[in-house]
Parts: C-alpha cells; structure tokens; sequence
C-alpha cells in the first residue's frame, strides 16, 4: 500500500503544466529564463545543454549562430553605424 502511495506521488501529471504554458506564451518564456538561470549557474549543465541543443534542435541552433553571427558583424561596424 505504501509504495502504491509513493508510486501515485512520483507520477505527477505534467500536462496541466504544458497546458497553461502553450495558452500563456509568457510562462513559457519564464519557465525558460528559470532553466536557463539554472544552467547558467552550472558549468557542466550548460555545455550540455549546448550539446543537447546543437545535436538534437538543428533548427534552434542554426538561429543562435545566426545571432551570434550579426552581433559579431556589428561589433566590427563603428558605433555610428549601429556598431558596439
């Protein structure tokens, strides 16, 4: 009976959670500034979240690199062209 218990405890139903970030854009965007607070705090988590990142979701790596990119040309503009 009591590993019945434990068991119903561990098996947390999750889809009321994704329900409400999916209708509520900006509890998504909170859930992530929380996980990406966390890993930032981590060394290890956070490269394998790159990791994770780059082998697993192309399509969101291929737009980081496309950020980093344009933030690196505009370090190489003067200031009074949009520059750094």
């Amino acid at each position: 009976m009591r590993t019945e218990t434990l068991q119903k405890q561990n098996s947390i139903d999750l889809e009321p959670f994704y329900q409400a970030m999916e209708d509520e854009p900006r509890l998504l965007e909170e859930a992530f500034e929380t996980l990406l607070e966390m890993v930032n705090s981590e060394p290890k988590s956070a490269k394998k979240l790159a990791f994770l990142i780059k082998e697993d979701f192309h399509d969101l790596y291929k737009e980081i690199t496309v950020l980093c990119k344009s933030n690196q040309d505009k370090g190489n503009t003067p200031s009074c062209c949009g520059g750094n």
